[in-house]
């Protein structure tokens, strides 16, 4: 045993003893017998940084890992990056910027080895902080979405649906970034309300026989109009319906069409149609016969005005940006009089997530994945109970995007990922294929190829994280329909092993099967926020390959939110950085209190006090551990609970089992603030405020092994959720001959001692009366008390139990012998200890008079207080206009005085 210092720092532990788990293989100890545990940790973005959230994504799943491996289980965390292809396209070019070169200044191969040299040099970054946090994953095997192995398993995917008919390409309206110059989805874009105008226009029939009105908040798109819809019941309308209309400003002629999308009550009731950028005109268009090839498109990638196919844009408006373009569209429009008004409006907004700005429709080829039918096998596991969404109120979100599915588009506008394996001959034919050579074959003679310039949506990759990890399609346990697993590279796009732009191979083989035993994972842990971005995604892609559901469980967190419940964002400066918070409190601080908080996927306020509390909390741990030392309490030498006659140590048995059965329950539900609560409860509370007090001076051989053993199951039990405080003092209380990481999960073999448990109790009511009397009456701790134990129930009970226990008693509440009466004296206050009432006369320790103003003074205060709180808060006024967290203070503030008041008046009632 070596004494432990004075003072609890964590920060050289967490430094220490993470550098021995991760060199001694403690992360995944050989257990190829054993029971497998799987959970694979959502690959963050290879250019990020640990953010808050991913402190609590990732400490919520190694809770559940390390209690899996101190259960015996084969536990495998996979760990990995993902490739991330805006994010990470995007830091490489703005390094680029800064030295005056941009990315097309560079052949695609320059430009890639550029990405992978940056990946080389800056992209660990977040491993790195993973570690600081505590995270136990299987290093051993980490994974990049870009390694060799898994883009194997990515164009394998790729041409394996393409095969089975679930990939297509296709002329579609797309969200289109015109800062990055790519498609995004629909999940990528944010819509925000902001400041607009309303602008309707009159657009004259081609015979001139009148006008007819339209509104739009895009005046621009009236370049590439081609329709003019109208409702079929509509009956202002109904004889204009196939006429023509002439366009202002091109001149072009369009026809007026009957289409439901066109509403009666909203405006004119007559709608411009633009299909080729607008996604309700697209089906409008679609609707009227205009095929997708034919629709009009008056916007290049950057989002300025080009020629339509029919060539009627003016010169003058070509090649200006969209917004100048408007400008100039509506001064044109009002020189013409087919300006009628405009209106201020608030318009939602479509903008890039990443980009923040406008998204347009465009009308552009792009790849496809059916998902329908494979949403549909979703839906059927689920509802089978295959996978079980938890908590389940997320289920009907889960079930209604999953039946309302669109096609996915899967091809991105970019250099860096997965280049689609497509290849086009000079007719447009498509060959996919694994590698050129196989096009090549494909097309049957040497006629030239041009592989696709896209490459795949991040999320397509990442969706084949929980077996494309574990070594699919080599390891695959099922025969692949369609083709064969494990075909060849292709080669001259940044594989081959000879080439500049080659990434690392991927990790070595376990060994152990871990496709075949560790697929399905037992349980994902994921915010909602990317429940339809991967979540919904892997479970599609495991059910197409490997016919079964990539996880049992799905569980779904909130968001971290700052302390007044507000978003964190950097424009509003609240974001908080969890590396912050470790250098100021360790990690396991920020840990508990990440469990402590997480309710079922609500949204977590975070407040820095929590996190300080916490940190006192492993204080307390530790100067626990020392007074043990001090008292020659070793490590136990036994799981199961040691023989104990003493009440107080049959008692602190049974107060382990009844807390590990909270925990356990606890685990099974994933209630991880019931994790946290009990154990907290237990370790501070039961263990070191009352059993360490309760033994104090009284360390026997059966004391000390009780105490010994106590602990270490503490020990065992917090570890999951404070893993570097508890393994040092693991250590720190004795010889071990293994490590906490893999010690066992408790198993008392012990049962709850009924008798023990009701004395042990009265001894802590009796001590705690005591205690709340003296401090609320001011009874100074120099005054010793004479209980006055009353006739009737329980009273000789009570009385002998004071007998038994007067050392204990006079020690924690300095009272002297008890003392049977039929009546409580006079001056006394009095307290209930299990139903029999004991009287303490304080004439000589207090002036009661002056007692009973001070309190009945303080009680008309604190009522005085809480009657107007009540009244703020009763008025409609104050709830209405006050901020959400002044009317939040005030109901705290008056439950707190009302509290205060109850205490007070309960005071005054005890003195008579």
């Amino acid at each position: 045993m070596t004494d432990l210092p004075k003072t609890f720092e964590p920060a050289a532990i967490e430094a220490r003893w993470y550098d021995h788990w991760e060199k001694t293989g403690q992360f995944r100890p050989a257990r190829p017998d054993a029971e497998p545990f799987t959970i694979v940790m959502p690959p963050p973005n290879v250019t990020g940084s640990l953010h808050i959230g991913h402190a609590l994504d990732d400490t919520l799943q190694d809770i559940l890992v390390r209690r899996a491996r101190m259960q015996g289980k084969d536990a495998l965390w996979v760990v990995g990056t993902d490739h991330a292809g805006i994010a990470t396209q995007m830091v490489v070019e703005r390094q680029l910027n800064a030295q005056q070169q941009k990315r097309t200044d560079f052949t695609r191969d320059e430009f890639v080895a550029k990405v992978w040299e940056w990946k080389a040099e800056s992209g660990g970054q977040i491993t790195r902080q993973l570690r600081r946090l505590g995270a136990s994953c299987d290093w051993s095997n980490e994974r990049f979405t870009m390694d060799e192995g898994f883009s194997k398993a990515v164009l394998h995917t790729f041409v394996e649906l393409h095969k089975r008919g679930r990939i297509y390409r296709d002329k579609r309206l797309v969200n289109w970034d015109p800062k990055f110059q790519t498609a995004i989805s629909d999940l990528e874009v944010e819509t925000r309300d902001q400041p607009g105008k309303f602008w309707t226009l009159s657009y004259p029939l081609a015979d001139g026989s009148g006008h007819i009105e339209v509104a739009t908040t895009r005046p621009e798109t009236m370049l590439a109009d081609m329709a003019v819809a109208v409702h079929p019941s509509d009956e202002r309308y109904t004889a204009l319906i196939g006429k023509q209309i002439r366009l202002p400003i091109t001149g072009r002629l369009i026809p007026i069409v009957a289409d439901e999308h066109a509403d009666p009550e909203l405006g004119s009731g007559a709608v411009k149609i633009t299909p080729g950028h607008d996604f309700n005109d697209f089906e409008v268009g679609r609707r009227a016969g205009i095929k997708p090839a034919d629709m009009f498109n008056m916007l290049d990638a950057s989002a300025h005005v080009c020629q339509t196919a029919d060539g009627l844009v003016p010169e003058e408006l070509l090649g200006r940006e969209r917004f100048d373009a408007r400008r100039r569209v509506v001064e044109l429009l009002e020189a013409d009089g087919a300006l009628v008004k405009v209106e201020d409006r608030t318009i939602a907004t479509p903008l890039g997530d990443r980009s923040g700005v406008v998204i347009e429709p465009w009308l552009t080829d792009q790849w496809y994945v059916d998902v329908k039918p494979l949403a549909e096998r979703v839906v059927a596991a689920t509802r089978a109970g295959e996978i079980k969404v938890v908590p389940e109120t997320w289920s009907k979100t889960w079930f209604n995007w999953l039946e309302g599915i669109q096609p996915w588009c899967v091809s991105r506008q970019l250099w860096w990922g997965h280049r689609i394996p497509a290849w086009y001959d000079e007719f447009g034919n498509i060959f996919v294929a694994m590698s050129a050579e196989e096009a090549q074959a494909m097309a049957g003679d040497e006629r030239p190829l041009m592989q696709d310039q896209d490459v795949l949506d991040t999320w397509f990759s990442s969706a084949l994280w929980p077996f494309a990890t574990l070594g699919w399609p080599e390891g695959s346990p099922l025969p692949l329909p369609g083709g064969e697993g494990g075909a060849s590279a292709p080669e001259g796009e940044g594989v081959s092993p000879s080439s500049p732009t080659s990434p690392p191979a991927a990790p070595p083989a376990s060994g152990r099967g871990d496709l075949a035993r560790h697929y399905p994972n037992d349980v994902l842990i994921s915010g909602f926020d990317i429940l339809f971005f991967w979540d919904a995604r892997m479970a599609m892609q495991g059910l197409e390959f490997m016919d079964e559901v990539p996880w049992r469980t799905l569980y779904l967190h909130g968001l971290v939110r700052d302390a007044q419940g507000q978003k964190m964002s950097k424009s509003k400066g609240n974001t908080v950085d969890p590396l912050v918070l470790i250098d100021k409190y360790g990690a396991d601080a920020l840990r508990f209190t990440m469990a402590a908080m997480e309710s079922q996927g609500r949204d977590i306020k975070l407040d820095e006090k929590r996190v300080e509390g916490y940190r006192n909390f492993a204080t307390k741990l530790w100067n626990a551990a020392r007074f043990l030392q001090m008292n020659g309490v070793g490590p136990s030498t036994s799981i199961a609970a040691p023989e104990a006659t003493k009440p107080v140590n049959r008692w602190i048995i049974g107060e382990v089992v009844e807390t590990l059965g909270k925990l356990n329950r606890a685990f099974d539900e994933l209630r991880f603030d019931g994790m946290a609560d009990a154990i907290y409860h237990f370790t501070w509370g039961t263990f070191c405020d009352w059993y360490v007090e309760l033994v104090k001076g009284g360390f026997d051989e059966e004391t000390r092994a009780v105490a010994g053993w106590a602990f270490d199951q503490i020990l065992v039990m917090l570890h999951p959720f404070m893993p570097f405080v508890t393994e040092e003092l693991w250590h720190g209380m004795g010889e071990r001959p293994y490590d906490l990481i893999v010690a066992t999960w408790p198993e008392p073999n012990a049962a709850s001692d009924a008798d023990a448990k009701a004395k042990v109790e009265s001894v802590i009511a009796f001590v705690e009366g005591v205690r709340a009397l003296r401090s609320e009456l001011n009874v100074p701790w120099t005054a010793a008390l004479v209980p006055h134990v009353l006739a009737g129930e329980g009273g000789s009970a009570l009385i002998g139990l004071i007998e038994q226990e007067g050392a204990i008693l006079g020690r924690m509440a300095k009272i002297g012998a008890p003392v049977a009466a039929d009546a409580p004296p006079a001056g006394s206050a009095q307290i209930v200890v299990g139903g029999a009432t004991v009287a303490f006369p304080l004439g000589d320790a207090i002036d009661l008079d002056a007692e009973r103003s001070r309190l009945a003074k303080a009680a008309e205060a604190a009522e005085k207080d809480r009657d107007s709180l009540a009244a703020r808060l009763g008025n409609p006024a104050f709830a209405e206009r006050a901020k959400p967290e002044a009317v939040a203070k005030a109901r705290a503030d008056h439950d707190a005085r009302a509290a205060e008041a109850e205490r007070l008046r309960a005071a005054l009632a005890r003195l008579g």
